[in-house]
């Protein structure tokens, strides 16, 4: 497996510990529909949550949620109404990004934009 493949899967475990400790429950890992993956489906009461996960290891480029575009967003908006339709899902539902930045001293700076696309 490439780095960047242990780096994004690093990420997306870490991203649902951060979630985990902020008392949401992952319903799902890697959800795919079609062309389209949600990273992780989280639940808190009646809340569903769409995750995308992004993680750098480095700004050159930008910020690692800066990478989430337009044909990204709707890809997973698709997915999600899918994944929403087979588990006949009724109560509110939010797409959110968590940004994993890797210092370059080893450190892990963690923001979670709730409402990132819609």
């Amino acid at each position: 497996m490439a780095t960047h493949n242990d780096t994004g899967q690093w990420g997306e475990n870490r991203a649902a510990e951060y979630l985990k400790e902020k008392g949401y429950e992952i319903v799902v890992k890697n959800y795919r529909f079609q062309h389209a993956e949600i990273d992780l489906i989280a639940q808190k009461g009646k809340l569903m949550l769409f995750v995308e996960v992004k993680t750098r290891s480095g700004t050159g480029f930008g910020m690692p949620e800066e990478f989430v575009n337009y044909t990204k967003s709707r890809l997973i908006m698709k997915a999600a109404e899918r994944y929403i339709f087979d588990t006949d899902w009724r109560f509110d539902v939010r797409f959110d990004i968590v940004s994993i930045l890797i210092l370059p001293n080893g450190g892990v700076n963690i923001r979670h934009l709730e409402d990132a696309f819609y």
